[in-house]
This record gives C-alpha cells, sequence and structure tokens, in this order.
C-alpha cells in the first residue's frame, strides 16, 4: 500500500501536465458541435453544421472520405513495404559480414539527413520522367525511401541486442538462416518491429509536404493537404469547420496511441526483448 502512496505525486505531476492538453481537445470538441455568438464564450446552441463535410463534399474539394482513404493508404502501404525492407536489410547489416559495410551504413545516415525539401525538385523531374507525377504510387514510393534508412538502422541496433546464442543453437538444429530468423530473432525484437512501424504510420499520416507537391489532384489529396485547403480559401474560410476537420484528421492518431500505449511505454522504459 505505501508503494502506491509513493505514486501519487508523480501521478499528480503528469495529470498538471496533461490538463491543459486534454482541456484543448475537449474546447476544441465542444466548439465544433456548437454555435458561440460574437463577442461571447458561452455556446448558445448545439448544432451539427461544422460537421457537414462527413455527409456532402465542400465545394472544390474532394470527398472527405476519399481523401481519408488516400491518407490511411498512403500511410499504411509506406509502413508495411518500411517494416518488410527495414527489417531484412537490418538483419543482414547486423549478422553479415557484408563488403563495405561500414560505408553503406554511414551513407544512409548521411541521406536521412538531407532536409526533404532540398530533394523536391529532383523527385520532382524523376517522377514526371516515370508517368508516376500526381499519383499516389508515385508519393508512397518516395515517402518510402525517404523512411528507409531510419528504418534500417533502428531495426539493424535491436538485432545487434540478439545473442548469437540463440541463432547458433537453431543452425545446429538443421534449421535455415531463413528460418532462424523468422522464426527465432524476429521474435526478439517484436518491440523494434512495433515501434517502427507506429513511427512509420504517423510519419505517413502527418506527410504534408510531399503529397502537396508531388500529387497535387483532387483524386489523390490527402487529409493534411484538405486540411491546408481550407485555410487557403480567404473567401469561404470557416473556423469551426476547419477545427472539425482538424479534431477527424487527428482522431485516428489518439486511438492510435490509446491502443498501443502499453506496449509503447515497455519499449520507453527499455524493453528490447519480445
Amino acid at each position: 500500500m505505501s508503494g502506491n502512496y509513493r505514486k501519487w505525486p508523480m501521478v499528480l505531476f503528469l495529470g498538471i501536465l496533461t490538463a491543459p492538453l486534454i482541456l484543448m481537445y475537449v474546447y476544441l470538441f465542444v466548439d465544433t458541435v456548437t454555435n458561440t455568438p460574437p463577442g461571447a464564450v458561452i455556446p448558445d446552441e448545439f448544432t451539427l453544421e461544422h460537421w457537414r463535410f462527413l455527409k456532402e463534399t465542400l465545394p472544390g474539394r474532394p470527398s472527405i472520405w476519399l481523401a481519408t482513404w488516400n491518407t490511411f493508404l498512403f500511410a499504411t502501404v509506406t509502413t508495411l513495404i518500411v517494416l518488410a525492407v527495414s527489417s531484412a536489410a537490418g538483419y543482414s547489416l547486423s549478422r553479415l559480414q557484408l563488403p563495405a559495410r561500414s560505408f553503406f551504413l554511414g551513407g544512409i545516415l548521411v541521406l536521412h539527413a538531407f532536409p526533404t525539401v532540398t530533394l523536391l525538385i529532383a523527385i520532382f523531374l524523376i517522377l514526371q520522367m516515370l508517368g508516376l507525377y500526381n499519383t499516389l504510387i508515385g508519393v508512397i514510393l518516395v515517402k518510402i525511401s525517404l523512411e528507409l534508412p531510419f528504418g534500417i538502422w533502428i531495426m539493424k541496433g535491436f538485432y545487434d541486442t540478439v545473442p548469437w546464442e540463440i541463432e547458433m543453437a537453431g543452425i545446429q538444429d538443421g534449421a535455415s538462416r531463413f528460418q532462424v530468423w523468422t522464426m527465432l530473432v524476429l521474435p526478439q525484437v517484436k518491440p523494434a518491429i512495433l515501434a517502427l512501424g507506429i513511427i512509420s504510420f504517423l510519419a505517413g499520416w502527418s506527410e504534408f509536404i510531399l503529397p502537396l507537391v508531388l500529387a497535387p489532384g483532387n483524386d489523390v489529396q490527402v487529409l493534411s493537404v484538405y486540411l491546408a485547403a481550407l485555410i487557403a480559401d480567404d473567401n469561404n474560410f470557416d473556423m469551426n469547420l476547419f477545427k472539425s476537420v482538424g479534431l477527424f484528421y487527428v482522431l485516428p492518431v489518439i486511438v492510435l496511441f490509446v491502443f498501443f500505449q502499453n506496449k509503447l511505454m515497455n519499449i520507453y522504459s527499455g524493453g528490447s526483448k519480445g
């Protein structure tokens, strides 16, 4: 019981830190379902008018559900491919004595350090030559190439913590190198796979500059560009509508963190084994 009492100061401190953020989201939600007279602070009526984008297409904008699907597809495909390639490449760089391995690791770290905006012109020209400009496939490929260096480094670091004895025991039992990797090593780095998956998904979900420049068409528009277009519309700007779309945009991120918070806390507290 005394141990629980010791936790209360920390719980209280964390509650004070998070209270402004929670209140901000509560206020944001209340503001999207009410009308407040000019100059007033307290709302005077309940309304769902600010959420009309869920059932009707706004002028000059694609359907919100099309933009949501594009965003989900962009984030999910990026995540799956980054996980697959990073898991294999990280294992190879951790376990195999490949020629120029250090040079390759240094090279991908340098590539990751380049700001995305400095590469946009070159990427734009390449996608145009390949016929992939203004396509979801094109911007997904670009996002994958930019996320892979970080993913490979993360996975290699976790593979380095897995004891060689586990693999040696599998090989002595007659397992192939592929079986050892998939059945014995991958389960040991599940926290890394989960962390990298969440990071990659959030990076894809929140990406703005790449879709804006490389896929500006309404049929391939993602939610971040949809939201920015509402601000750019000076003639018909509606602050409450903007807040509603913004809340709709961040809701999946909040759900994701709530669902995986225990596993993420295990990673942040130092857990590295599955």
